[in-house]
């Protein structure tokens, strides 16, 4: 049985097929709120991941391909993805699995490889990666702490960004231990380079010039290997471009959704 999901949904009947969008690592939907108000003309759902928020975990779906599987049971017949990070792999795996329902993409901050490797310059050091895994052992909730401030350093108004994602973590639940070590296993080891010459669909890619997690110059090569990529950076913004730069992010939005 597939693990229940937590999903909300806002603006129905809104035009055009709805935003789906997707959270990245130890976060929750509620990073998704300012940017989903912004737009109320649009129909939008948002996903918590599983062992995120308020979606239950089973440790027999901790793999990427039974994540995948739940989300998609989830989605509605037809949307738009907006996948942020470790969201926008798993809207990647999505676009191809389900090309019918999937419309176009949206990744912020996204790569099709986290971990640095010698034919990939655009990854984060294997040994910064496994030091988050260590420190998830001991001290979980300090080391999402760190890598929440990780995400938001080097843009504009950081400590008021960290302050939103602290409150989205305390008011709709912080993520399950299990689902962060099954999470961070993933961004050690997923490689989606191969299939992105496959995804058809529209794709918008957002990076945020300051970013140090996933550097723009891998948000770059998904638009330059997507057949029908654009890429877009954000002067200014870290990793988190959506929820510091709601007024950028919607203007690169809405002429895309429409």
């Amino acid at each position: 049985m597939n693990t229940p999901l937590h999903v909300d949904r806002r603006n129905a009947g809104g035009a055009g097929p709805p935003l789906v969008c997707l959270h990245g690592w130890g976060m929750n939907l509620c990073v998704f709120d300012e940017l989903r108000d912004a737009m109320p003309e649009r129909e939008s759902w948002a996903i918590d991941l599983p062992g995120h928020g308020r979606s239950e975990w089973q440790d027999a779906r901790a793999g990427f391909d039974p994540q995948v599987e739940d989300i998609l049971a989830v989605l509605p017949p037809e949307c738009v993805l907006l996948g942020w990070s470790l969201g926008g792999q798993i809207a990647l795996e999505l676009a191809q699995r389900a090309p019918q329902r999937i419309h176009a993409l949206v990744l912020v901050s996204t790569t099709p490889r986290f971990a640095q490797s010698t034919d990939w310059p655009h990854g984060m050091d294997t040994d910064a990666l496994q030091t988050f895994s260590n420190s998830l052992l001991q001290d979980w909730r300090q080391t999402l702490g760190d890598f929440v401030w990780l995400q938001l350093r080097g843009g504009r108004h950081a400590e008021a960004t960290q302050q939103r994602v602290r409150i989205a973590l305390n008011e709709h639940g912080a993520p399950r231990p299990e689902a962060l070590r099954a999470g961070m296993q993933l961004l050690g080891s997923l490689d989606l380079r191969a299939k992105v010459p496959g995804v058809a669909q529209r794709a918008l890619l957002i990076a945020g010039q300051n970013d140090r997690v996933v550097p723009p110059a891998a948000t770059r090569w998904l638009a330059d290997t997507l057949p029908r990529g654009s890429f877009h950076q954000i002067p200014r913004a870290a990793h988190a471009s959506f929820l510091s730069h709601v007024e950028e992010s919607v203007a690169l939005l809405r002429p895309f959704l429409s």
